[in-house]
């Protein structure tokens, strides 16, 4: 059962870095409104390293713990900005609290949403509203014990995290930044999504992705 839970979290990752690829231009493109322009690239290098380390991991005997891990340090080493110590912080907390599960349910999903969001937070020092990734990880890790306290199926408890963390990224528009680069720009970010919550919405579908198609394979 853990081999199966650990190659479904490193599919998941490779299919981050797919899907990082694919909007790299447009990530970029964001920031390049309101900070450096360099935030597609710094997910790509950062999600392309965590992959190469990956590879090495013996998957049979690897867990989920050690997968969260070994994303948290490969994506460190590879982006030493910003980004890289806020995700290496989330990661290291989801590797903590994935300590001991062998399955990839809904419940590991929770712990680990609530943990990437809580180690950006304390990594960041920051909170909803300041337009940052935050605004997209703190209400899916809200939507995510809600929906689990509820005993919602997997696909309403996906539902209800994505579309929690899309309104997040969205909100940002309407917000002056505070934090990080765009901080400079002030007002000129108003009317501008933060490109750290548009790509946490990116990560967080593409969460709900592999593992809805965990949750089919166990169905069958």
């Amino acid at each position: 059962m853990s081999e199966n839970a650990a190659r479904s979290m490193v599919k998941m990752f490779q299919t981050m870095s797919q899907v990082i690829e694919a909007e790299k231009d447009h990530l970029s493109e964001l920031d390049g409104a309101i900070g450096d322009g360099d935030h597609g690239i710094t997910m790509s290098i950062g999600f392309r390293a965590i992959n190469a380390e990956l590879s090495k991991l013996d998957l049979d005997r690897a867990s989920l713990s050690d997968v969260m891990s070994t994303a948290a340090s490969g994506f460190l080493n590879a982006v030493g900005a910003s980004t890289g110590p806020l995700y290496a912080t989330g990661f290291q907390r989801a590797a903590k609290a994935l300590a001991g599960c062998t399955s990839w349910d809904l419940s590991a999903c929770t712990e680990m949403i609530e943990a990437i969001a809580a180690g950006i937070r304390e990594r960041g020092k920051g909170q909803r509203g300041d337009k940052t990734m935050l605004d997209a990880w703190l209400p899916a890790a809200d939507a995510a014990r809600n929906a689990l306290t509820e005993n919602k199926t997997a696909s309403a408890y996906w539902h209800d995290v994505l579309t929690s963390a899309e309104n997040g990224a969205a909100a940002t528009r309407s917000m002056i930044a505070t934090k990080g680069r765009a901080a400079r720009v002030r007002e000129r970010s108003l009317g501008h999504i933060d490109p750290g919550a548009a790509s946490a919405v990116l990560f967080i579908r593409v969460l709900a992705g592999a593992n809805d198609e965990t949750s089919r394979a166990h169905d069958h």
